[in-house]
């Protein structure tokens, strides 16, 4: 089987399917040990690989900054690994939109997501797989939920008379000729002046006298 990135990968119930092990503690007091111990147990018992232990200690659920996180997603990206193993699912995400974010992107790539003291929340079950659907559909949601908070922004803006879009392209003719006799091209006054080249160029052919050669 191919996993996203167009490679084959083993599956779940393949000997050595290669996973990566996440812990999280939120103070420096809390051992992260005693949820690797379960998550390596797990991954023997299955017969699997752990390629990598990644460990944020001293980090609450809700900071923004956890580098063995991002290590994590990054080398899933990578394809390093077709499995994540968490203690719990909550140890992934830093709030539910962001978790929901986060679960949905990984499987979407084609890599399980074990919970183990969780059972529902295992991907690589029939039972756990109902958790893709789940997460698929809360995400469908909240970016359908963003689109209608846009949309609905954007008819009050314009209902208060608010103009929507790119600003209108202001020229200045003058300028325009004076930079033309300075010997720039149409393409460096249409940057220097922060104009669209089709606006100069439009110009150009309405206001500029046509100095195409005649025949002597």
């Amino acid at each position: 089987m191919r996993n996203g990135n167009g490679r084959t990968r083993l599956l779940p119930t393949d000997p050595g399917f290669p996973v990566a092990l996440y812990a999280r503690v939120s103070t420096t007091q809390q051992d992260p040990d005693v949820q690797l111990r379960e998550l390596r147990s797990l991954a023997a018992a299955r017969g699997w690989t752990v390629m990598g232990e990644y460990v944020d200690t001293g980090i609450s659920g809700a900071s923004t900054s956890r580098p063995e996180l991002s290590r994590l997603l990054a080398d899933a990206h990578k394809g390093c690994f077709a499995g994540i193993l968490v203690w719990r699912l909550d140890r992934l995400g830093r709030s539910l939109r962001h978790l929901v974010t986060v679960v949905e992107d990984l499987l979407a790539r084609g890599i399980d997501v074990i919970s183990a003291t969780e059972p529902h929340m295992d991907s690589t079950t029939p039972t756990g797989r109902l958790l893709r659907n789940i997460f698929a559909s809360v995400a469908e949601y909240e970016r359908e939920m963003i689109r209608e908070r846009v949309v609905a922004g954007l008819r009050k803006a314009k209902a208060s008379g608010k103009h929507i879009g790119r600003p209108k392209a202001v020229l200045n003719p003058l300028q325009i000729e004076q930079l033309r006799g300075e010997g720039l091209s149409w393409r460096e006054i249409a940057r220097q002046m922060n104009l669209p080249r089709s606006t100069v160029h439009r110009y150009r052919g309405t206001h500029m006298p046509n100095r195409a050669c005649k025949p002597h």
